[in-house]
């Protein structure tokens, strides 16, 4: 009798995905490159955007429009959900008002650093536009306007927009109008909502529970459309450098170097001495947050950003979840270092000193005052111009300095977002650290890989031990 011997049979090799990091990296990397083609094409010989542009154009718009449209159930379901949520945690009242205490500090910090920039790197005398290209912009905020905007209009705060739809000779050959959302009503909906269902009490229950399956749905929309973030990264980056090229950088690359340097002081040396100041390890900050500040950085909004930004501060930094569905819906619609208070000092700095007018100390201080009290007039969407428009007007400086900068907002707001994100994390674990609730063990084992881990259960228990049974213990981000 024979046998015959059979060699092992080699595993076969799995094609390994590039994490989530990396692969935003490489849509940067992409984005950049195309971009680059795409301004060297140059116009068509009718004088519109070459084919690339234009597949630019739509890949990035296309992206954010899908962030947009979940915007509305997003915003009011977590607030609703965050206001609920805050029942189950110990002194939630001494929270909420820690978490603000610290929004402020953090945004004055950030805004006196802005000032003091604008002060030595002189943006505004060293800018090489020209008067003719200021116009006033099509957005624009005041306190008026600000306070009468938190009144709802109606319970959904829908808004209605028109525009011109001209052809390609400029004639105007119709008139589109389109609905909108405000979300600073929408907050102020959700906010009333929210605590009225706790003032109900058991009746409010039903609605509470529906709330919060509401948002679970929406959150994993969401996060399928996060999913979309490296090739939305290609186009956004790459209608960018398309679109403004190196000059407009170059004309006001004073401008732009002075906020990336008040960014990065507050991101780099800011936070990190707090993080030191309260005992905890600054690479560990980073590791955890990374994702969040990442996909910041990309999208160019807070509130789109949000599920991921509370995922990273409860999963991968330790703060309760209680508090972070408080504490991170609060921020991405309030807490805004990067956008409304470094970038609108300089930048009123720069308008300033564009236009040959002396700012005084009292006016330094408003600054300061408006960066601090009226941030939640960004609410968590792209761009800052609504922020810089209020500044503008408080200091009664021309508002048609903002068409001067608007050349490089798209450049200027991706880092600004990332700031806002940052410090959208800081602040709950500066105060969770505070108030003793937050999870060292889990901060000091902070990751940021297998963020978009398969979030199914992997032994097919789940719901047979409770919400979290069968599921895997390194997942970093909770999309149920």
């Amino acid at each position: 009798m024979s046998t015959t011997a059979h060699a092992p049979e080699k595993p076969r090799r799995q094609l390994r995905i590039p994490s989530f990091s990396v692969q935003i990296l490489l849509g940067l990397v992409l984005g950049v490159l195309l971009g680059w083609v795409a301004l060297e094409m140059g116009q068509t010989a009718d004088g519109a955007e070459n084919w690339l542009t234009v597949t630019l154009t739509t890949i990035g718009s296309s992206f954010v429009n899908l962030l947009k449209a979940v915007v509305p159930p997003l915003v009011f379901t977590a607030i609703v959900a965050s206001i609920a949520n805050l029942r189950g945690v110990t002194n939630g009242a001494r929270l909420a008002g820690q978490t603000l205490l610290w929004f402020a500090i953090t945004a004055l910090v950030a805004v006196a650093i802005g000032i003091a920039l604008g002060l030595v790197m002189q943006p505004g005398a060293n800018a090489a536009v020209d008067t003719a290209d200021a116009a006033a912009p099509s957005r624009t905020g005041s306190w008026l306007d600000f306070l009468k905007g938190l009144i709802p209009l109606n319970f959904l705060g829908l808004e209605t927009s028109s525009s011109l739809v001209t052809d390609p000779g400029g004639a105007v050959t119709g008139v589109t109008t389109a609905p909108s959302f405000n979300v600073l009503q929408l907050i102020v909906i959700a906010l009333v909502v929210g605590v009225a269902a706790l003032k109900v009490g058991a009746k409010a229950e039903p609605f509470l529970t529906f709330n919060a399956s509401l948002l679970a749905v929406v959150q994993k929309v969401l996060w399928w459309i996060i999913r979309l973030a490296p090739l939305g990264t290609i186009g956004l980056v790459g209608k960018a450098i398309a679109t403004y090229g190196w000059s407009s950088l170059a004309n006001l690359g004073t401008f732009v170097v002075a906020i990336y340097v008040g960014l990065a002081l507050v991101l780099f040396v800011v936070y990190p001495v707090l993080l030191r100041t309260h005992g905890l390890s600054i690479g560990r900050y980073f590791k955890g947050a990374w994702p969040a500040i990442q996909l910041a950085f990309v999208s160019r909004s807070s509130i789109g950003t949000m599920p991921v930004t509370q995922a990273v501060t409860h999963k991968n930094l330790g703060v309760p979840q209680a508090y972070a569905s408080f504490a991170v819906p609060l921020g991405s619609t309030t807490k805004m270092d990067g956008c409304a208070a470094i970038y609108p000092a300089i930048a009123a700095i720069f308008v300033a000193q564009f236009f040959g007018v002396d700012l005084a100390v009292t006016d330094y201080l408003l600054i300061a005052f408006v960066s601090v009290v009226g941030s939640a007039a960004t609410a968590g969407l792209t761009g800052a111009t609504v922020m810089l428009t209020l500044t503008l007007s408080t200091l009664g400086l021309p508002l048609e300095g903002v068409g001067l900068l608007l050349a490089v907002d798209a450049i200027l707001d991706m880092g600004r977002t990332a700031v806002n994100v940052a410090g959208q994390v800081l602040v709950p674990v500066i105060v969770s650290k505070r108030e003793g609730i937050l999870d060292v063990a889990k901060y000091e084992s902070a990751d940021a890989e297998n963020l978009f881990a398969d979030d199914e259960p992997v032994d097919g228990t789940a719901g047979t031990a409770g919400p979290d049974a069968g599921r895997r213990e390194e997942d970093l981000v909770d999309v149920r």
